[in-house]
């Protein structure tokens, strides 16, 4: 597998940032939920914590342009894609994991991933084996309808769709959401291996914020579509999340 190299800490945006959000307001029709939304993503785990309806879903599809920015702007390394379609921001490298209707559930295994491994010119091979890496338990279910798998296995097949992608910038969103507790542990696992073997940036939304905080760099709470300010994990607050969480 590919390794590279980790900034000490991460969260380093003293570069061009991973992620750069700047005055974002998005939302549904004419129905705004988010707010003047403003962060930046380094080399680093950045999870959005926050209630139900706090926005966290709205946020990450608006960031992998499957909803119109209202106003504001969104780039990745540079580049604005405020007005890019899903697919064009796909193609520069940012991965989304949804948090439903994240395979193709009448596709197998493999072709689920087949479709990651359109995007990207590695070989695809090459991808796949990186891919049984990460998540070993998918090499024995390749020829598996997707939709026959448990929760935690279509997960780990959404994840792996989106890594076959070669991302650079990789979307979760409530990636451990209905999953019994072994899968839970699993998946905050993988997620913190991904970045560190893969030198992915990622974006991870999570109601779970104990477990969150334990793999992330730089957390932001969102409460009714407002941002906090960006801070360190460890510098989060029970007062700050009793806060964005309405307790």
């Amino acid at each position: 597998m590919r390794e590279q190299a980790v900034a000490p800490g991460g969260g380093d945006v003293s570069v061009t940032p991973a992620v750069s959000v700047n005055g974002l307001s998005s939302g549904y029709g004419s129905v705004a939920v988010l707010h003047k939304v403003e962060f930046t993503v380094g080399h680093e785990i950045f999870a959005v914590l926050g209630a139900n309806g706090a926005g966290k879903t709205t946020l990450l599809a608006t960031l992998a342009g499957l909803l119109p920015v209202f106003s504001g702007s969104v780039a990745y390394h540079g580049t604005d894609v405020t007005k890019l379609a899903a697919s064009e921001s796909a193609r520069l490298g940012v991965g989304y994991v949804p948090q439903e209707a994240s395979v193709f559930p009448d596709l197998t295994v493999l072709e689920n991933l087949t479709v990651g491994g359109m995007i990207g010119t590695r070989p695809h091979e090459e991808r796949l084996e990186e891919v049984f890496e990460t998540f070993p338990d998918l090499r024995s279910k390749l020829h598996l309808r997707a939709g026959n798998l448990s929760g935690g296995e279509s997960r780990m097949v959404a994840c792996s769709r989106a890594l076959m992608q070669d991302p650079t910038v990789l979307l979760l969103d409530e990636p451990t959401a209905g999953l019994s507790p072994l899968y839970l542990e699993l998946f905050f696992e993988k997620v913190a291996e991904i970045h560190r073997t893969r030198g992915v940036s990622i974006v991870l939304t999570e109601q779970n914020a104990t477990q969150a905080l334990g793999i992330a760099d730089r957390v932001m709470v969102l409460s009714l579509g407002v941002g906090s300010e960006p801070m360190s994990a460890d510098a989060v607050t029970i007062d700050l999340l009793r806060e964005g969480y309405q307790i």
